[in-house]
């Protein structure tokens, strides 16, 4: 049996701290080459960074570096550390605290899409193997007085090295570092330690926070008595959509070729996301909060869109299809269908999304009250593309049927996301084929906008998640569309072929909160006109 001689912490920490360097941070190192020269100034900027990251690392890791906390947290360290490098290699995603909330908020469905054998290959090479390492290696504690002098010189030791490796390429670093910020979200661990600080701060900053109402004075516009029918509004929340691969939005291949021929749609070209991922765009963009004043930890103790929708009389119900409302339906009527048991529209434990217009007909009949409802969908949800979709729609081929996206070619990637886009257009389609064709007796209208955009290789990043200061335009520029039946556009008095000329208009989530009391002609104090896509097309006579 292997027996490991016993080893001082100092020596252990040294260790680690090489370990982390060498074998967790293959892609923080490539990033690096690529953004530094090649000549000997170059190589001498990538030493000096080097030689930092080690003696920060064994600072760190010195610093808590006393029995019993030691080993665990270094445990802890060594498996979210091998995630993290096998996530950030194979997607090219970065670690901060919106990440991490993605990671907490996932759904065991979300979560065995991203199982591999390759981060299988991770798990065990650089968490299991080090970590069994690491308990079987006896460590000898001195006496408490001798161990924090020992700490003390350690710590003395590293931080001079650092300040000399700073001093002696002072030039080279400072650009580095202001040029390139990127590169802190880039080494593990420090990126996880940071992530996990940040968000636990937010969750203790957000118990703190008492719950604030929003819009309670909220009313319908005296205009709605005369509305001769009851309204249905339907609001899609589509999922990982970038607009760059709708073909209604300019799209070299056919990817809407149902909604081309919806008479009345209008697709709107120059529509951002407020984040980059479902844990920050889908609280954001039904709060009134806007994406520079937006935090998660204030979204979470105070009322959305819904909540002032359902004060003014509405009836709001959410329906899902995927990982949840992250907060924003907590107080409106909820139906998850993302479970159901459907034989044609279920497989494997997941529904396509057609699930979310079953029994649509029966509330269109049964509607006594003027009624929004939201569909949440899974639609191009990566890295599984091939998974959110029939077979019947596979129209573009071949496709990736991997998760580790890497190892299929970037046609195959594309072939299977516009597949789920031709799949959107599809279920759109069918859905306003179904308002239509019963507009004698309701009011309907449909608005859609994804959540964010997605990465399919560009700039080698893939699916979505990164910060939204350094995400690529594909995360970012999302679809966005809207049909209404001439009935409601009557009621509500708005005109659709001026809606149509503005098309091109620059739109944001930021717009939605608005826009949805406005077109509903909701009075309330928390309404801002200026924010309203509407506005510029609603009859003076019918403005709320």
């Amino acid at each position: 049996m292997l027996k490991i001689r016993a080893q001082r912490p100092e020596a252990l920490t040294l260790l680690v701290s090489m370990l982390f360097l060498l074998c967790y941070n293959p892609g923080m190192w490539q990033h690096l080459g690529s953004v530094t020269s090649s000549d000997w100034q170059g190589w001498s900027v990538r030493g000096a960074f080097a030689l930092m990251l080690l003696a920060a690392f064994n600072l760190l890791l010195t610093l808590i570096a006393f029995r019993w906390v030691f080993k665990p947290i270094l445990t802890l360290l060594l498996f979210s550390g091998a995630g993290a490098a096998y996530f950030m290699s194979q997607y090219g995603v970065i670690i901060d605290k919106n990440m991490l909330r993605n990671v907490v908020q996932t759904n065991p469905a979300e979560a065995f899409d991203l199982l591999s054998f390759k981060l299988g290959a991770y798990l065990l090479l650089l968490g299991v193997l080090p970590t069994w390492l690491l308990w079987e290696t006896p460590l000898k504690y001195r006496v408490w007085h001798a161990e924090l002098l020992r700490k003390l010189l350690v710590i003395i030791g590293c931080s001079s090295i650092l300040a000399g490796a700073a001093l002696a390429n002072y030039q080279g670093l400072a650009s580095l570092f202001r040029n390139h910020k990127e590169l802190r979200l880039l080494v593990i661990p420090s990126n996880i330690v940071n992530a996990g600080t940040g968000y636990l701060r937010e969750q203790f900053a957000s118990a703190k926070q008492p719950f604030t109402p929003l819009g309670q004075d909220a009313t319908k516009a005296a205009n709605w008595q005369a509305h001769p029918r009851k309204s249905l509004t339907v609001l899609v929340v589509g999922e990982s959509a970038r607009a760059e691969n709708f073909s209604l939005l300019g799209y070299g291949r056919e990817t809407n070729p149902q909604l081309q021929r919806q008479e009345g749609l209008i697709g709107f070209t120059n529509v951002y996301s407020c984040g980059t991922e479902t844990a920050v765009s889908v609280p954001c963009m039904f709060s009134n909060l806007g994406r520079r004043n937006f935090q998660n930890a204030v979204a979470q103790n105070q009322e959305g869109l819904l909540d002032v929708l359902q004060h003014s009389g509405l009836k709001v119900i959410w329906r899902d299809n995927q990982s949840g409302c992250k907060g924003t339906c907590e107080r409106v009527n909820q139906d998850d269908v993302s479970n159901a048991k459907d034989q044609q529209l279920c497989v494997d434990g997941e529904c396509h999304d057609e699930i979310l217009l079953k029994n649509l007909q029966s509330l269109i009949d049964n509607l006594q009250q003027d009624t929004v409802l939201v569909l949440h969908q899974m639609g191009s949800h990566g890295p599984d593309y091939f998974k959110r979709y029939p077979k019947a729609f596979e129209q573009f081929t071949p496709v990736c049927t991997s998760n580790t996206l890497n190892e299929c070619s970037r046609e195959e990637i594309v072939n299977a996301y516009d597949n789920t886009i031709v799949y959107t257009d599809h279920v759109l389609a069918t859905l306003i084929d179904l308002l239509r064709r019963n507009q004698e007796k309701v009011d309907s209208g449909m608005l859609y906008i994804s959540d964010h955009g997605e990465s399919l290789g560009e700039y080698n990043l893939f699916l979505h998640g990164t910060p939204y200061l350094m995400a690529p335009e594909q995360q970012k520029h999302v679809g966005m569309l809207a049909w209404f039946s001439k009935g409601y556009q009557q009621s509500f008095g708005f005109d659709s072929q001026c809606l149509r000329a503005n098309r091109e208009q620059a739109l944001s989530h930021d717009n939605l909160f608005h826009s949805m009391l406005g077109l509903l002609q909701v009075n309330s104090k928390v309404y801002d006109a200026k924010l309203d896509l509407f506005a510029a097309c609603r009859q003076a006579t019918a403005k709320p």
